[in-house]
């Protein structure tokens, strides 16, 4: 049997209605949400907020503990600035001891200069060699004040205010140069060779100059007039031997 559907459609389901909302009837708060300027700003500003209370907690904790090293730093310094006082006037009494001693030392062993100096000339001169005249040049034994501790330098307080160490007493005394000049006379010319020779080779002489060497007639015979100067040279003093001077008494 053929059957006729006379209402076409009737079957089929009726479309689903679309819901509209409108924003009217929306509430406030999610009528704001949808400026997105707004809820920029909004969401910047929590994080502002955030941020500022997280900095602020952090630097409080670390300036509470560079507070404590401080005040740590504080009583160390104190303690240690005693400890460089008394350090320091140590130091000073040990250097001027040094020094006096150093004084004792250069007097002991320049007592001898002229002996050493008179007995190497002696112990060199070469037969028909002569002399007429022996003399120093230049800056006179004990010229230089060398008991006298140096004058400080600066503006008293300068090493309080500046926190630094006070400078150190200086130990070494300046010992004086001794320069020997030798004035004579010989009738042979290699005599006066082997004389600068012979000084030379001397541990209290060296740097041995001939200054002057001249013609001369002395009673009818020819001469050479001579001048030397050279400076005398401390030698260590493993190379000096001393001996006790023994006296019989009568």
């Amino acid at each position: 049997m053929i059957k006729v559907n006379l209402r076409p459609g009737s079957n089929k389901k009726a479309p689903a209605r679309r819901s509209s909302i409108k924003l009217g009837s929306m509430p406030s708060s999610l009528a704001i949400l949808k400026d997105k300027f707004l809820v920029v700003a909004v969401v910047g500003a929590a994080v502002g907020v955030g941020g500022t209370a997280f900095l602020y907690t952090t630097q409080t904790a670390r300036a509470a503990g560079l507070e404590a090293r401080l005040d740590k730093a504080i009583v160390d310094s104190t303690r240690y600035a005693n400890f460089l006082k008394d350090r320091y006037r140590s130091e000073a009494v040990r250097d001027t001891l040094l020094r006096q001693v150093n004084i004792i030392k250069s007097i002991d062993q320049d007592r001898y200069i002229w002996p050493h100096i008179m007995d190497e000339v002696s112990r060199a001169l070469p037969q028909f060699t002569w002399l007429t005249s022996v003399g120093f040049t230049g800056t006179p034994q004990g010229s230089v004040n060398v008991v006298a501790a140096p004058a400080p330098t600066g503006k008293p307080g300068d090493e309080k205010n500046k926190k630094i160490a006070p400078k150190r007493l200086t130990t070494d005394i300046p010992l004086d140069q001794v320069s020997v000049h030798v004035m004579g006379r010989t009738v042979d010319i290699t005599a006066l060779t082997r004389f600068m020779k012979d000084l030379e080779a001397s541990p209290f002489v060296s740097n041995v100059q001939l200054d002057r060497s001249e013609l001369a007639i002395d009673q009818g015979k020819e001469i050479t007039q001579f001048q030397l100067t050279f400076a005398y040279s401390r030698p260590d003093t493993t190379m000096i031997r001393r001996v006790p001077l023994s006296l019989s008494v009568r």
